[in-house]
C-alpha cells in the first residue's frame, strides 16, 4: 500500500493507513529519517538495486520537498548517478585574491551544479514506481536502537524498523573548533550578456575581509544568468543586511552590473567543526551531516554523501553493517582540524591559506585533496605549499588536544 501525499481525500486515506500500520505494528526493513540530500540519495540507490528495491521502506520528514531550497555544487571526473539533472557544468575555474589570480582548466574534472528542486523531483518521481515505499510527513522527535531493531518516535506515532538511516541532527555536537560556513546567494538575470558560462568563479577573495574569511562564488549558467554567492567562514552569522550589502556591492562594482533581476535567493549555514559525529549506534546508521559527511575544512557535502550511501548499499547487499572510519578518513580529519585551528586562532587569514594552495598546486591536485582521495605523498606536497611555521605548530596542537581528550575519557 502506498501512502498518499496530496489533497484532503489523500490525507483522510493516509490517516487510515497510519492507523492500520500502527495497529498492526508493522516493522519496516528500512526507515529513512529526513528526505534531504542524504535520505533521498540513499533511497534512490536502494531502489536502483534489484536485490533491494522490494524492501519495505518508510521515509519520514516533517515537510514535503517541493521547494528549491538548496543548490549543490561538486566536481567529478565521470558521469555521476544524478547526471540527468545537472543544471550546468564548468571545466574552467577562476581563483582570485588580493595577491594572486588565475584561470585554470580542471580537466578531467567537471564542476557541476544541481538545484534542490530538480533533485527532489527526480528521486520522488522515481520512487513513485514502488508501492513498497511509504511516506510520512511528521516531525521526528527521537530515534533509538534496542537489541535487534531501531525505533523512530514522531509527534504522532512510533515506528519500528530493522534499520534506521538517520539524517536529522537532533543535537549539534560541539568540538574544540566550531566555525560556520554561512552564505547568501542570488540567482540573477541581467539585461546584457556579461557572463562566460564556460568559466566559474570558484573563489574570489578580493572582497572585504573585515568580517573574517570571506569570498564570492560566481557560477554562470548562461551569458545573462548566474548564481552569485557571498560565503564566509566565521564563528557566527551576520545580520541579513550585511550579506545583501556585500552582494549588491560585488555585483555593481566587480561584475559591473547595474540592471539585474533576482530570480531566486538562498541562505545556508554549514557546520565546520571537529566535533564527533557517530557513524553507527546499534541499528541506527547516521548519514549526511549527521553522519559526519560534511567536510570540516570546506563545507562540501554532496559527493561525500554519495560515497557513504554507495558504501551503505554495498553493505546492505552483504547483510551487514560495519561502518568504521578508515585510516585515510582519520588522516584527512587531522588536516581539516589543523586548518580549523589556524582559522579559529587567527594565525593566518583564510584568503592567504587558499592563495598559497592555488598558487603552488595544480587545481586537479587541490580538488583531489579536497575529495579526500590523495595519497600521503601528494598530501605532503600540498601541505608543503602552506607556511610550515603556521601549520606545523597547529598540527602538533591538534594532535596533543586529541590525545588529551581521549585520555580524559
Amino acid at each position: 500500500m502506498k501512502l498518499f501525499r496530496n489533497n484532503n481525500t489523500a490525507r483522510h486515506l493516509q490517516n487510515n493507513a497510519f492507523s492500520l500500520y500502527f495497529f498492526l505494528n508493522i516493522q519496516y526493513d528500512y526507515i529513512i529519517t529526513g528526505s534531504g540530500c542524504a535520505g533521498l540519495s540513499l533511497l534512490y540507490r536502494i531502489l536502483k538495486e534489484p536485490a533491494l528495491q522490494n524492501k519495505h521502506i518508510l521515509v519520514i520528514d516533517a515537510v514535503e520537498k517541493n521547494t528549491n531550497d538548496k543548490t549543490w555544487c561538486f566536481w567529478e571526473k565521470t558521469n555521476g548517478l544524478f547526471e540527468d539533472i545537472v543544471l550546468h557544468r564548468w571545466q574552467e575555474l577562476i581563483f582570485r585574491s588580493a595577491t594572486f589570480s588565475d584561470t585554470f582548466s580542471i580537466e578531467p574534472y567537471q564542476y557541476k551544479m544541481i538545484r534542490g528542486i530538480d533533485f527532489y523531483r527526480y528521486v520522488l518521481s522515481f520512487a513513485e514506481r514502488f508501492p513498497n515505499v511509504h511516506w510520512v510527513h511528521e516531525k521526528v522527535e527521537s530515534v533509538y536502537s534496542d537489541n535487534s531493531n531501531a525505533v523512530v518516535i514522531t509527534e504522532q506515532h512510533t515506528y519500528t524498523g530493522k534499520w534506521v538511516f538517520n539524517s536529522i541532527l537532533f543535537n549539534k555536537p560541539k568540538g574544540i573548533y566550531n566555525l560556520l560556513q554561512h552564505f547568501k546567494g542570488w540567482f540573477i538575470q541581467t539585461e546584457e550578456a556579461i557572463f562566460n558560462p564556460r568559466q566559474a568563479m570558484f573563489m574570489d577573495f578580493s572582497v572585504n575581509q573585515k568580517n573574517g574569511t570571506a569570498f564570492m562564488y560566481v557560477l554562470p549558467v548562461s551569458p545573462t544568468s548566474a548564481l552569485v554567492e557571498y560565503t564566509l567562514f566565521t564563528a557566527s552569522v551576520l545580520e541579513d543586511a550585511a550579506y545583501t550589502e556585500a552582494l549588491q556591492h560585488y555585483i555593481q562594482h566587480t561584475l559591473s552590473v547595474n540592471k539585474y533581476t533576482i530570480v531566486h535567493e538562498e541562505f545556508g549555514i554549514i557546520p565546520m567543526t571537529d566535533a564527533h559525529f557517530p557513524l553507527q549506534q546499534g541499528n541506527i546508521i547516521n548519514i549526511g551531516t549527521a553522519g559526519g559527511q560534511t567536510k570540516a575544512s570546506s563545507g562540501y557535502t554532496f559527493q561525500f554523501i554519495q560515497k557513504q550511501t554507495e558504501q551503505i548499499v554495498q553493505q546492505m547487499l552483504q547483510h551487514t553493517f560495519r561502518l568504521q572510519q578508515s585510516f585515510s578518513a582519520k588522516k584527512f580529519k587531522l588536516y581539516d582540524k589543523t586548518l580549523l585551528n589556524v582559522l579559529s586562532n587567527n594565525n593566518m587569514n583564510g584568503d592567504a591559506v587558499f592563495t598559497a594552495l592555488f598558487k603552488n598546486n595544480s587545481p586537479q591536485a587541490i580538488l583531489q585533496f579536497l575529495d579526500n582521495e590523495t595519497s600521503l605523498r601528494k598530501d605532503l606536497k600540498i601541505l608543503q605549499s602552506v607556511p610550515t611555521k603556521v601549520f606545523l605548530p597547529a598540527a602538533m596542537q591538534v594532535i596533543w588536544l586529541s590525545l588529551w581528550k581521549k585520555s580524559s575519557h
